[in-house]
């Protein structure tokens, strides 16, 4: 994974890679996958709660420090410290029973409870005009910081907007994809035939990665021919269609996509380590 995230990476797409950073992620959480949905859950609030103040703690440090693993864990666009607890969290639903009605429902409650504290809770501290300028254990050292390669200054710990990486934005953040989770299995639930009708979202989903390599593939190519337009709505159109059509005809010939043979393949290497 930091192999091919360093690979599109150098096509100059501008594009923010992720597959680095997960890659770091990925090897974080190795010491993990043994446990329980209900220690995997303990451990990702903790994270989710006690990391974000370590990365704010290591930025005050050394905020301009350019060694590559500080970038990834700390500094980056994506840092590893602060969506690690999105890993585990992801862990601690894969491991839960989600084959009934009841489950789907709960875990659908339970992200929004998580939104409702994670967002609403951002949004009652910061109309209060004590918490915004009383500098507490879980606020930056500062009360703003920038994070890598963005012009987003982040005026309050307390904020839950997008990559502030603060808790707030963690927990917020968790609960909305729990909750598009749980509304995506009642749906199926209550429509049957919608499995098929919504097939090629399906398939992209279980080719993910070589869904994301090719966009990134994708962009690289139309920036080098120049017609290339990042806001256009019949360039996003145009790669939905494109790559949602590779999926399903790949589909129905193999049973998983190129790239995530590749990684599997690769990841069976490690059967061989004693």
């Amino acid at each position: 994974m930091l192999a091919l995230g360093s690979i599109l990476g150098c096509l100059g797409t501008q594009v923010e890679v992720i597959l680095e950073y997960y890659g770091i992620c990925f090897l974080l959480v190795l010491p993990l996958h043994r446990l329980s949905a209900y220690q995997l859950g303990l451990i990702a609030a903790a994270t989710a709660l006690v990391l974000p103040q370590v990365r704010s703690s290591l930025l005050s440090v050394a905020p301009n420090l350019l060694d590559p693993v500080f970038n990834l864990m700390v500094n980056g666009y994506y840092p590893a410290v602060t969506w690690v607890p999105f890993l585990i969290a992801g862990m601690a639903i894969a491991r839960l029973n989600l084959n009934t009605l009841a489950a789907h429902w709960r875990l659908g409650l339970a992200g929004v409870a998580l939104a409702v504290l994670g967002h609403g809770g951002s949004l009652l501290a910061l109309s209060s005009r004590a918490l915004t300028e009383t500098s507490l254990w879980w606020s930056d050292v500062d009360g703003a910081f920038e994070p890598s390669k963005s012009s987003f200054i982040v005026k309050s710990s307390w904020i839950a907007a997008p990559h502030s990486e603060t808790t707030l934005s963690i927990v917020g953040s968790t609960g909305c994809a729990m909750i598009i989770l749980a509304a995506c299995m009642l749906a199926v639930d209550a429509l049957p035939r919608l499995r098929k009708l919504v097939w090629p979202i399906i398939a992209v989903g279980s080719m993910s990665l070589t869904a994301y390599v090719l966009h990134i593939a994708g962009i690289a190519y139309l920036m080098k021919i120049n017609i290339f337009k990042d806001e256009s709505l019949s360039t996003l159109f145009g790669f939905v269609v494109v790559i949602s059509t590779f999926a399903v005809l790949w589909l129905r010939i193999f049973q998983r996509g190129p790239m995530e043979v590749l990684m599997g393949r690769v990841a069976d290497l490690a059967r061989h380590i004693r």
